[in-house]
């Protein structure tokens, strides 16, 4: 009688990957979830304002290079250049509450007010920030995408001909058109499919549904 054929080898038992717990190695365990992941909440992102920064370099490098040429220009002993020779007429003989001192003065206002409020707010108003499930991932969703997701899921209920959703940062404004069942029992599904599809699209702050339902017009 021959012996079977596996060896000692065969028959010997695999390693097995035991879990790795934070005590045996701290830094090499999962990473933990951000610190704004138990409420959900997120940050806007901010935008670059890469034309408008573009367009106040530009203005900041044409009126400091034309003062530096001429600062050049009258130190050399030249004249200095007729636009600023007549501003500063125009500013020692127009009195403070000339109306063109005051336009002025308005405009340059709104422009520096403009710029501070591109400075200080965040932009991109179109992304909706996600819940953020890890510390160093950030995600956000176009608001286009999130109303045709909305719009998808609820051409999905019974009775819907035709849906429209207007998506902002805190109110979703959906309107359909029914053309059988109550209209009644139309909204009470939409309610539930719609509530259900914003909690899935994972946005730091859902937001609030409106839902209205009418009857198609009638053509001709």
């Amino acid at each position: 009688m021959s012996e079977p054929q596996g060896t000692e080898g065969s028959t010997r038992r695999l390693p097995v990957m035991e879990p790795v717990t934070e005590q045996e190695a701290p830094g090499s365990g999962p990473p933990r979830p951000g610190p704004d992941t138990a409420g959900g909440a997120a940050g806007r992102f901010w935008s670059a304002r890469r034309v408008p920064a573009g367009i106040v370099a530009l203005l900041v490098l044409l009126l400091a290079g034309a003062f530096l040429y001429d600062i050049a220009a009258v130190r050399t002993g030249r004249s200095a250049l007729g636009p600023r020779r007549e501003l500063a007429r125009l500013l020692a003989e127009r009195p403070l509450d000339d109306t063109w001192v005051l336009v002025g003065a308005g405009v340059a206002a709104a422009l520096g007010f403009w710029s501070l409020v591109l400075a200080l707010t965040p932009g991109l108003r179109k992304v909706l920030p996600m819940r953020r499930t890890l510390p160093d991932v950030r995600a956000g969703l176009h608001r286009d995408a999130a109303a045709t997701v909305l719009r998808d899921r609820a051409m999905e209920v019974a009775g819907v001909q035709s849906a429209r959703v207007r998506m902002r940062r805190r109110k979703a404004r959906v309107r359909a058109l029914s053309h059988f069942r109550e209209l009644d029992d139309v909204r009470t599904d939409l309610d539930g499919v719609l509530d259900d599809a914003v909690r899935g699209l994972g946005l730091a702050r859902p937001p609030a549904v409106s839902v209205r339902v009418a009857r198609p017009g009638r053509k001709g």
